[in-house]
């Protein structure tokens, strides 16, 4: 068995975690000639969306790269997915023993579970293979498991589900605060009541709603689903697996109560995220008299708030533009919400790949000794993050690169979406507004990236 001095100095480093999980991002600001040439690069992308794109709807169902006979063998096989299941569970169990009996220091794998692999592995798999969390949620699972159990009808619902994505969008702001507000956040007696509280609502949720608690209100099925929108494994109408571009998968995605709500979490956390990171701002929240907690969460609340109103000012100028009711903006906002998914996606990418590449293998490193005795139970003790994988830049390219792509992504989105739900020339003249709003996201994300 090995001792304790033999996880290496690397857990040193991470005695004292920070309110962002655990770790920090301490990533070089971003060049300032990548901050150039990706403004540059988002200007001319919006200009040719606007001038030169597609008149008519071109995204359906019916479009991709049928997939090989054996891929898709393997991506239908229920022993695929068995496996897959019986992971999420044997993990969710270790985790849990690690939660109520492991100490409640760094050595502990709990925090790297949530807060790196949970939340950023979680969004960085969805992208490559879709909405997996609602295939492997442990808690779903359980459900599932239960009403067959007891011969029971998978519909069984008490209560019609009525909510829309809001209790999602709750959910979601209540993590992200955890994590990068909350004092604390990383001590294992926090944690035991923050996975507690999740549980009760999860089953309270089930119980009521039946499964479609599961579909909307989860916070990490509705993450990995909206996510896993950009993944390029899709289905056409006829069922077959095809590869597709990210562009149809957002296209999928139909404004729904609260769906405006969800998406301005997502993109307000990350860019919170980021600019938290600010030395500036850091200094001024040690210098405040006014409490940093406060300080950090109303500045939190900002940034969720200015993405939902500046895309409700966007549609409401657009409509405006186009002559039609202002009424319409409501409707608009909401089906046009979808297409800053990608643009919340490039954001996950330059703010989170440093963090996830350097700490998760500390946390399978950890998980091998979920009880802090100095065993190797799992043989993973030895892992180590690769330096390489958070090279200067290495790092400057991903995050350039992932901010202007989820531009890129999120323009022609908007665009299909703009073509399909006005008319021609409301089309053209009211995607300006939109344009410019992606614009600020992206010059503002790319902002941050550069200040030191």
């Amino acid at each position: 068995m090995a001792s304790p001095a033999a996880y290496g100095s690397i857990f040193e480093a991470i005695g004292a975690l920070p309110a962002h999980g655990v770790g920090t991002r301490s990533d070089l600001p971003l060049p300032f000639a990548a901050l150039m040439a990706s403004a540059l690069a988002a200007l001319v992308i919006s200009f040719l969306a606007i001038g030169f794109l597609w008149r008519e709807p071109r995204l359906d169902r019916s479009q991709g790269i049928v997939l090989p006979g054996a891929l898709t063998a393997v991506l239908e096989s229920r022993w695929v997915r068995r496996v897959a299941q019986a992971l999420s569970i044997a993990l969710t169990l270790w985790t849990l023993v690690a939660l109520l009996a492991g100490p409640d220091s760094a050595r502990n794998p709990v925090p790297h579970i949530v807060y790196v692999w949970l939340w950023v592995g979680l969004a960085f798999v969805s992208m490559v293979f879709g909405p997996v969390w609602r295939v492997i949620n442990p808690l779903r699972l359980l459900h599932t498991g239960l009403l067959r159990l007891a011969r029971v009808s998978p519909d069984l619902a008490l209560l019609p589900y009525r909510a829309g994505w809001w209790p999602a969008a709750i959910g979601l702001a209540l993590f992200t605060w955890v994590e990068l507000v909350a004092a604390d956040n990383t001590s294992i007696p926090f944690l035991r009541l923050l996975v507690l509280g999740f549980l009760l609502v999860s089953v309270l949720g089930a119980a009521l709603f039946g499964r479609a608690w599961f579909d909307r209100a989860d916070p990490f099925e509705a993450w990995s689903r909206l996510i896993g929108a950009l993944s390029p494994l899709g289905r056409r109408t006829d069922g077959r697996w095809v590869l597709r571009t990210p562009l149809h998968g957002i296209n999928e995605l139909r404004g729904e109560r609260g769906l405006v709500a969800t998406v301005a979490v997502m993109l307000g956390s990350t860019a919170y995220d980021g600019f938290s990171a600010n030395l500036a701002w850091a200094t001024f929240v040690q210098t405040s008299t006014v409490s940093s907690s406060l300080l950090k969460t109303a500045t939190l609340l900002a940034f969720f708030a200015a993405v939902a109103l500046t895309l409700w000012l966007a549609a409401a100028v657009s409509m405006a533009l186009s002559r039609r009711p202002m009424h319409e903006s409501f409707h608009f906002v909401s089906d046009i919400a979808p297409s800053l998914v990608p643009i919340a996606g490039g954001y996950v990418v330059a703010h989170y790949w440093s963090l996830f590449v350097y700490q998760a293998p500390v946390g399978l490193a950890l998980l091998s000794d979920p009880l802090g005795t100095g065993a190797d139970l799992l043989g993973t003790a030895g892992i180590r993050p690769d330096d390489t994988l958070v090279q200067a830049t290495l790092v400057a390219t991903i995050q350039a690169v992932g901010i202007v792509l989820g531009h890129l992504l999120g323009v022609l989105a908007a665009h299909e979406r703009a073509v399909s739900v006005l008319d021609r020339r409301s089309a053209v003249i009211g995607q300006v507004p939109l344009m410019l709003i992606m614009l600020f996201y992206t010059f503002a994300g790319l902002t941050i990236l550069f200040a030191p």
